[in-house]
């Protein structure tokens, strides 16, 4: 994600409202990240879809890992050669030269 630039991407409600139109072609362009301020505090910030995207996909991600890591902590794993077996019992054995 590009970094903000202070002086052009933080903009208040108003603005956005008036200019969103404009607005949404200066992210699509830049692809910088805007801040929407609501009486002076930020409320909110605009991101481009591709930024988006990478954020949820990392979070679902780490979710992921954190889980695993949870079961394998509460015994819930199985060792790699309970799992060589339910594989080659699903698939059948590989096949190596």
């Amino acid at each position: 994600m590009k970094a903000i630039q202070i002086q052009d991407d933080i903009i208040p409600i108003g603005e956005f409202k008036t200019h969103a139109s404009r607005i949404m072609r200066q992210l699509r362009a830049n692809g910088r990240p805007i801040v929407i301020t609501q009486n002076g505090k930020p409320a909110g910030v605009l991101v481009p879809t591709a930024d988006f995207d990478r954020m949820t996909e990392r979070e679902r991600f780490v979710a992921a890992i954190h889980q695993g890591l949870a079961e394998a902590d509460a015994g819930l794993g199985i060792d790699d050669a309970d799992l060589t077996a339910e594989l080659d019992r699903q698939f059948g054995p590989l096949d190596l030269p």
